[in-house]
């Protein structure tokens, strides 16, 4: 089951960062998911497969409007 992730959210993949993080922050979701570490500020695109297998777990999640509004 694919997790959920939203912009905004800090995370922590298996493998370390050559800069020595784990720490890294999403900033745009989809069929790719773009993170950015918060250690170095290097930026890097993973396609959601990708993403899959070097989630860990989340550090914080970003915070979600309770209520949807129909356009």
């Amino acid at each position: 089951m694919p997790r959920t992730v939203a912009v905004g959210d800090r995370l922590c993949t298996k493998k370390q960062h050559p800069c020595g993080a784990n720490d890294w922050l999403v900033t745009r979701t989809g069929c790719d998911i773009k993170l950015k570490c918060t250690h170095c500020g290097r930026v890097i695109l993973l396609g959601r497969e990708e993403f899959e297998k070097c989630f860990r777990r989340y550090i914080s999640r970003a915070e979600r409007s309770e209520s949807i509004e129909n356009r």
